[in-house]
């Protein structure tokens, strides 16, 4: 081996150990997104308005705040389920061991996201307006594959299977 290489190879090693060593590790969990989201979906979880964001994840009581469901009066505060972004919020909690999207909306969650053009199984599909100066979601669901997505879809469902291409204002795929 050549001086040079000798010199340069040891430090070019520990410039690439040092590099890869401080990467965040993400997980591969997908599997287990969509591996929990049918195993919530299988327990006939409520939705409701709000439900999903107490201080942990899971269902819990809604608010009527901001309300402007099909149902009236306002049952969500009557009821303890899960709204679409807590719903979404709680699978990926589980998934990641932590609460990742945290206690917000859907407009708070997508900006804790990536946008992909080539979704997977587990990855969030987003209704609404996004751009770079404004965002403006009003529903989120766990993609399935097939066009399809598991999703808390509105007052007096419960969480379930629905195609992609039937709820209005697709905004893309999103990754954690």
């Amino acid at each position: 081996m050549s001086g040079w290489a000798r010199r340069v190879l040891p430090a070019l090693g520990l410039l690439l150990l040092l590099a890869t060593a401080s990467a965040p590790i993400r997980q591969y969990v997908a599997p287990e997104i969509v591996r929990l989201a049918y195993e919530i979906e299988g327990r006939d979880i409520v939705y409701s308005w709000g439900g999903g964001h107490a201080d942990d994840p899971g269902p819990s009581r809604g608010t009527c705040l901001g309300y402007k469901g099909k149902i009236n009066p306002c049952p969500a505060a009557d009821t303890e389920g899960l709204d679409c972004s807590g719903f979404t919020r709680w699978v990926y909690a589980l998934a990641h061991g932590a609460d990742v999207l945290g206690p917000g909306n859907t407009n708070d969650h997508v900006r804790r996201m990536y946008r992909v053009s080539d979704p997977r199984p587990g990855d969030l599909v987003y209704f609404g307006k996004i751009t770079k100066k404004r965002i403006k979601t009003h529903h989120v669901g766990i993609f399935l594959g097939g066009g399809k997505m598991m999703n808390a879809p509105e007052t007096g469902s419960v969480v379930r299977i629905d195609e992609i291409s039937s709820k209005k204002g697709f905004a893309g795929y999103y990754r954690y």
